[in-house]
Formats: C-alpha cells, structure tokens, sequence
C-alpha cells in the first residue's frame, strides 16, 4: 500500500513536523488550505521560515509554545480558536489572508519513548468566526440604537422570561439594568395596574398578537407616571413565537393635560369634545409611530468626519427632504437651509468636545412639504458623539417631530382662537 499516497489524499489538514519543527510532509487538504506547495515548506522551518507570524515574535508565537509544551510533556496539545493569517501568493496579490483554525499537536513517540514527530491538525474555522463576528457588531449596533431611543424597549423570549432592557430604564427607574432583569417588571408597576397587566398579557400570549395597555410606573423619585406599554411578537416562517419586543412610552403629561381640561370650567366645556378627539387623534398618531418603533420609530442619522458627511439616515429623515440626494454629501453642503440656522456650530461643539447635546422643543426651519418655502417646525432631539479608540469620528444624531404639540398647547393658552 502506498501510504505516502494515502497520507497525501487525507481530507483533513494535517503537517507533520520534527522536533526541530522542520516540515516533513503535509496533506493535500494542508497544502489548500495554507495557499502553499510541497516544494515551498518541504524542509523548512514551521514558524520561521514556512509561515512566520507577521506581528508576534517568534518566542511569544502561541503554536510555538504549543509544541515546545507538546516536546515537554509528550502529550497532545489543543489550541482554542485563534486567528493565524495566511500569506497569499504574489500571482493572488501578495498580503495576508484572515484565518481562524482549531489546532491539536500530537506527539509520535519512538521505541524508546522519545518524541520522533508531531502530527498538527488545523481545521479552518473562518467562515463561522467572520460570521461569529459579523452577528456580534449587528448585535451591537441593535444595542447601540435601542440604548439612544427615547422609549423604555424590553425583549423577552418566547415564553414571556425577559432577555433585554435598554439603557432607558436605568435612568428612568434608577435601578441598575441587571436587578431590574432578576426582578422583573412587576417591581415599578402601580399595585392597581398589576392584575389587569398581567390579565393582558396572559391573553395576547395565548393568542400569539399584540398587546397594548396604558399603565402606571414609578420612576426614581418615587413618582408613578402614566406609560403607554406594547408588546409585538416575533414569529418565524412557521408562525411559531420566537421572541416578543415591546417599548413603553410617557403619556403622563398627555393624560393629565386632559384631566385637567376635562376639569376645568364651564367656559371651557365646549372645547372638551374638541381636546378629546385631539387625544384620541394624537394617541393613534402615536400608536401608529409605536407600531413603527422597531423599524426605527424616530428620525435619526449618522454624520461622519468633522464636516459631518451623511454616511447613514433612516426614511423618517429622508422624509424631511424627498428626492433630495443627502448620502455622502456634508451637512452643510446638502442642506444649506440647516447650515444657515446654527447647527453646524453645536455639531462642531459636539465633535470637537465629545459631550452630548440633548434639546426640546427646539424650531427649525424647515421645507414646506420638502419643496415650498420654509416653515416653522419643532423638534426634541440629541447629538450623541461616536467614539473609536477614544477619538470622535463621527455624530449619531435622533430626533422626532413635536410641532402638533407645541402648537396644541398654543392653543390651550389662547382658547378663544381657533
């Protein structure tokens, strides 16, 4: 039998080395793998001559000290997941490659019990690590966006256990993220809202669809604050539950402006019907945005650089400009009107500094209808500075749109106008 051959056409990527660590054979699979021939690493030293490490010294090399332990301990060594770049060949361009492999050394011993070669495995692990990698930083960046969202979002998982709290919650309630998920939601919710929360909830479980209800939380001042909850569950191609994501909105200051409107005298009795469908127009505005809230509920927008080019925006603000080409563009440039307004100046602040900037109620000027003359609108909005390694490089920017508001509450204080 010809074991040479054999050995050649094994699937697995194997070398064999000498105690030296010179190479003396190498599977095809190997050879594939390692972007070399025969004749290329055949008699060569492993790490110095064949595949030197192009950042880390050769005594601090970690395959090196793998097989220095495996000539120790005559025992077979096994490396976590590492990343071991490749050297491409100059007809593919020359450079590294990025890999990731599973390594296992294992000594071949002699009569005498002496080590007479050591066999490495490598199997190439690097498409699951890149994809490992890519689902973490889309992770992050969920994690990143829902932090910045003005609502309370929560996630729990198909039965109902919560997996997930924004950052919101954590000032608002001044309780840190981790006790609020040990002790669950029921611990800030008003007594007398717990029965017919938990009512609820049981229901839209059962039935597999959204759950809504208006209830009370207490902040961290003690103080219990009317909030609109949601819950929407995330189903797979089957239809089968996988998780459920909810958001949790202020209305306190909402409720009790119509409270006291409803109380309020006689003189203002007429408008009372006038208030409540104003309520119940703005709360299903409302409950539209929430229905919307996870596929990014309120404008927001990436800057980049210190000219604060456009390099991402949602459709919320791309609706403040229709048909205008912002991407890649400085904000300036794109949208002079803003320019002229002074915002460049508190986004120069912003980069420059790496505070955040947070208003309300602030007017900008703004297209009418994205095209006609300018028009007076108000917005609450922040500017968050993006940070890589410590330095500024960029401005996430949200914001939503208050103008109905603003202008209700004129009204309210001259209410003999319409």
């Amino acid at each position: 039998m010809d074991y040479s051959r054999l050995f050649n056409t094994l699937t697995d990527s194997i070398v064999v080395i000498s105690p030296e660590y010179t190479i003396l054979a190498a599977t095809d699979a190997f050879l594939k793998n390692s972007m070399r021939t025969r004749e290329q690493i055949i008699g060569k030293q492993f790490l110095l001559e064949a595949f030197p490490e192009k950042e880390i010294p050769y005594e601090e090399n970690p395959v090196k000290k793998s097989l220095d332990q495996v000539l120790k301990t005559k025992a077979t060594a096994r490396l976590e997941v590492m990343r071991y770049d490749v050297e491409r060949p100059e007809s593919e361009g020359g450079g590294y490659e990025e890999r990731y492999w599973e390594v296992s050394q294992m000594p071949v011993l002699d009569s005498e019990g002496n080590v007479e070669y050591i066999v490495q495995k490598a199997n190439d692990v690097t498409e699951r690590e890149v994809a490992r990698k890519a689902m973490n930083a889309s992770e992050e960046k969920f994690r990143f966006m829902a932090d910045e969202l003005p609502q309370l979002v929560f996630t729990t998982d198909k039965d109902g256990n919560l997996t997930y709290f924004n950052k919101r919650w954590e000032g608002y309630t001044g309780i840190a993220v981790d006790e609020l998920m040990q002790n669950g939601w029921q611990a800030i919710i008003h007594p007398d809202d717990l029965e017919q929360t938990g009512a609820k909830w049981e229901a839209a479980s059962k039935a597999g669809t959204d759950m809504q209800i208006e209830l009370r939380k207490r902040d961290k001042d003690g103080t219990f604050r009317w909030h609109l909850c949601r819950s929407i569950p995330m189903k797979d191609t089957n239809g089968a539950i996988t998780m459920w994501v909810g958001s949790s909105t202020d209305i306190h200051d909402t409720r009790k402006l119509v409270q006291e409107l409803l109380e309020s005298n006689e003189q203002m009795a007429q408008l009372s019907d006038q208030v409540q469908q104003a309520y119940e127009k703005a709360e299903s505005e409302r409950k539209m945005l929430e229905m919307l809230m996870m596929e990014a509920p309120a404008m927001f927008v990436i800057l980049e650089g210190p000219e604060h080019r456009f390099k991402l925006l949602n459709d919320k603000y791309q609706q403040l400009y229709p048909g205008r080409q912002l991407v890649g563009l400085p904000l300036g440039e794109a949208l002079p009107e803003i320019k002229q307004q002074g915002f460049i100046e508190l986004l120069d602040n912003v980069y420059n500094t790496g505070e955040i900037f947070v208003a309300e109620g602030v007017p900008i000027l703004l297209p009418k209808n994205g095209k006609g003359p300018l028009e007076e609108r108000f917005f609450n909005f922040s500017y968050q500075p993006i940070f890589e390694a410590g330095n500024v490089t960029g401005i996430l920017a949200f914001g939503y749109d208050i103008t109905n508001e603003v202008l209700y509450k004129r009204k309210l204080e001259t209410p003999g106008q319409e």
